[in-house]
């Protein structure tokens, strides 16, 4: 981005830049692609039949092929149940592929984005994680995710992690065969009881909102690690009772503890995330989550404006 005067008038202008997505046709991905684009960035968007990031020669391949100025990887493996049980699927793709990704973006000096997770924390705070504050995951996913990042801070120069939480799209997760909202929604209209966690607090995000900052974020040549959520926090309970309450849908949500869950993998008590970090870029945060959950609906077409 470069910023210049013309008869006493800032002009802002932002540099094109080529920009390689994994996991493009993801949740985040696909917004991600659709926001690049719309700000006139040359985006190469590749999904798992075109780039499997496990495979080392082929990530190599495609970073010297394309020579991006940014690549931005979205590909995960997300399900933090599935993490714990195939613990190597999970090294194999959220940890050791970024090794490759960082050796070879910094060799031609490619700005590395990584997309993380609020379970690099324990949850033990008690108040909103920021930048500062020091990782200490306590499940596989969280643990891979961790590594992962280890390996793009200390292996290539240029690079910007994120750090994000909650997250929710349009196009939805296919590890997770859709999304929170989508569950709770699709549950309350088949009229069935909800059985939601309320001692798990996150900062629920719309991808659409991260994906824009994400633009921001490189525009604005940002280095580091960054966390982006939308403003505020919830238990997955108050999530849940607040999508109901905007879809105008009535269904009974029972609140339960995370002990009730019985699942493989633990989950961190409390991870809402904030940034102090943002503003260093002249990049303000993302609105409250309850915002944007009311234009989620709205594009899917469940809440009418």
């Amino acid at each position: 981005m470069h910023v210049y005067s013309d008869h006493g008038i800032a002009v802002v202008t932002v540099r094109r830049l080529k920009v390689l997505v994994t996991g493009a046709s993801g949740q985040l991905g696909s917004d991600l692609v659709e926001k690049l684009s719309k700000r006139s960035h040359d985006v190469v968007a590749m999904n798992r039949s075109q780039l499997d990031i496990t495979n080392s020669e082929a990530v190599s391949e495609a970073i010297k092929h394309h020579r991006p100025d940014v690549l931005i990887n979205c590909a995960a493996m997300v399900n933090v149940d599935s993490c714990e049980i195939d613990i190597e699927a999970a090294f194999k793709v959220n940890a050791l592929p970024l090794w490759q990704m960082a050796l070879v973006c910094n060799r031609v000096k490619t700005k590395l984005v990584q997309i993380s997770t609020d379970y690099v924390f324990d949850g033990r705070k008690g108040s909103p994680y920021n930048e500062l504050d020091q990782p200490n995951p306590i499940n596989i996913y969280g643990m891979t995710k961790l590594i992962g990042e280890l390996f793009v801070r200390n292996y290539c120069e240029r690079h910007i992690i994120v750090r994000t939480a909650g997250l929710y799209g349009v196009h939805g997760s296919r590890a997770k065969r859709g999304n929170f909202v989508e569950f709770v929604i699709t549950a309350a209209m088949r009229g069935e009881p909800l059985h939601v966690v309320t001692d798990i607090v996150t900062s629920p995000t719309f991808t659409a909102d991260l994906a824009e900052k994400l633009c921001e974020l490189i525009e604005a040549d940002a280095e580091g690690v960054i966390h982006v959520v939308n403003s505020g926090k919830c238990s997955w309970h108050e999530f849940a009772t607040y999508v109901l309450q905007l879809a105008g849908l009535s269904a009974e949500v029972m609140p339960i503890s995370s002990e009730e869950l019985s699942r493989p993998a633990r989950r961190p008590k409390f991870t809402a995330l904030e940034s102090v970090r943002l503003s260093e870029f002249n990049v303000k945060p993302l609105r409250w989550w309850g915002e944007a959950i009311r234009d989620y609906l709205m594009m899917k077409g469940i809440l009418k404006s």
